[in-house]
């Protein structure tokens, strides 16, 4: 499984994402979107609204819930609070 989260600095819902991965014993690219390469960012995702902004084989999640419910749906985490 290849798995690329785009994520922002300080964002709640991107520190969740990689201990969600983490959980699920997941490896995962991570880039960090700054003002820098920002630009470079929306033009390649354009639907892009927001962080984390998942990329997992080749499919597109937006936020935290739909990679929750992808990872659940595998099996690769529980939906029960430990």
């Amino acid at each position: 499984m290849e798995i690329t989260v785009y994520t922002s600095e300080g964002c709640f819902y991107c520190t969740q994402i990689k201990e969600l991965f983490k959980r699920a014993g997941l490896e995962y690219n991570e880039i960090l979107v700054t003002t820098r390469n920002r630009a470079e960012f929306m033009k390649k995702y354009p639907t892009a609204r927001g962080y984390p902004f998942t990329i997992i084989d080749e499919t597109q999640y937006p936020g935290l819930i739909d990679v929750a419910k992808f990872l659940v749906k595998e099996g690769l985490v529980s939906a029960k609070k430990e």
